[in-house]
């Protein structure tokens, strides 16, 4: 039987399916002796945890993409570790990891939950460690697969994205502006709106809360949508449908707006935009590309190198703050990727 070694894990577990915003008392908080893996398997020290938007829904019953987190199960998240016990030949004691580490201190898995887990090594030669959470780990990768496989841009054309100031829509306006497009987010208050254009490099932003985004529409996008990559879903889906070129393609990787009602999900009123203009419109899942994400690495790591992308965090520590830090996404306080830091590498 394992031998618990000198530390206590502290774990959030999922207590109950939220109605609404998740609130502190849907999760507990439980403590446990850290015990070394069985053979062939690998302890991880958590140092940050990606939080994102998909969270939420998988906290929710039902059918989806990827099995629900079950009630009294450590919550599922992303994030950066490093090995503190090993006995498996593919990591060493101190080896940088990214994975389904989990909200928890420790991550311990055998052998057989190295590949389900998705653990990899990271080299932070590369990318710093919160670039590893954003435009190097699956942020950067959705936003890669979504607009250039899914979206299929053209150079010339006009893309639009929601969210522009968080941890996808960054990437997805910085990488369309490389591929030679134009690039029109979509963002709340001045502050973002103001980094997406001088810092980011993209060519107009709208922001949600000044006014119709419609209007904004009209005066940035005088010929039209290309693409468009939604982030958000609800009234700015249905408004930019209003707005699209023949031919159009609509990304949809995620509905934020929608993620906490306790109603059912408002789809979108004008899809007959897509009929009209022999639109269309596919999800992106990155879950679907993993076998392809080595090259992409590969290829935004120089553009952060060449300093044609950026990559933006927004970081708070503390793991006792995953309930209120995870709210943030939902409120748009966030400020770019927003990361919840662990422990220090």
């Amino acid at each position: 039987m394992d031998q618990p070694i000198a530390a206590t894990n502290h774990q959030i577990r999922l207590a109950r399916r939220p109605v609404g915003l998740p609130v502190r008392a849907d999760w507990s908080f439980t403590d446990e002796p850290v015990a070394p893996p069985e053979e062939g398997g690998v302890l991880v020290k958590t140092l940050a945890l990606s939080l994102d938007p998909a969270m939420r829904g998988w906290m929710n019953e039902g059918k989806s993409y990827i099995a629900p987190v079950g009630i009294g199960e450590v919550m599922r998240a992303g994030g950066i570790g490093a090995v503190v016990v090993s006995t498996s030949a593919k990591f060493a004691v101190g080896d940088r990891v990214t994975g389904s580490l989990g909200v928890q201190e420790y991550a311990r898995f055998g052998a057989g939950q190295l590949a389900k887990a998705a653990l990899a090594k990271i080299d932070l030669r590369v990318g710093t460690l919160t670039q590893w959470l954003n435009v190097l780990g699956m942020p950067g990768m959705t936003a890669y697969f979504g607009l250039m496989d899914v979206g299929q841009p053209k150079a010339g054309e006009t893309i639009v994205v929601s969210g522009a100031a968080g941890a996808v829509g960054q990437t997805v306006g910085q990488l369309a502006k490389i591929k030679g497009c134009r690039a029109v987010g979509i963002a709340g208050g001045p502050a973002k709106c103001e980094w997406v254009v001088k810092e980011l490099g993209f060519d107009a932003c709208i922001d949600y809360k000044a006014g119709p985004v419609k209007d904004g529409l009209k005066a940035n996008c005088p010929n039209g949508v290309d693409v468009y990559f939604d982030n958000v879903g609800g009234e700015i889906l249905d408004t930019v449908l209003t707005r699209i070129n023949r031919k159009a393609r609509i990304v949809i990787c995620g509905a934020i707006s929608q993620y906490n009602n306790t109603d059912a999900v408002k789809g979108p009123a004008n899809y007959l935009s897509l009929l009209v203009n022999r639109a269309r419109m596919e999800g992106i899942v990155v879950f679907d590309y993993t076998d392809r994400f080595g090259p992409v690495i590969a290829e935004l790591a120089g553009y952060l190198r060449e300093g044609r992308m950026k990559s933006r965090e927004d970081v708070v520590s503390g793991i006792e703050t995953f309930p209120e830090t995870l709210l943030r996404l939902f409120r748009g306080e966030n400020f770019g990727k927003l990361v919840l830091q662990v422990a220090q590498a």
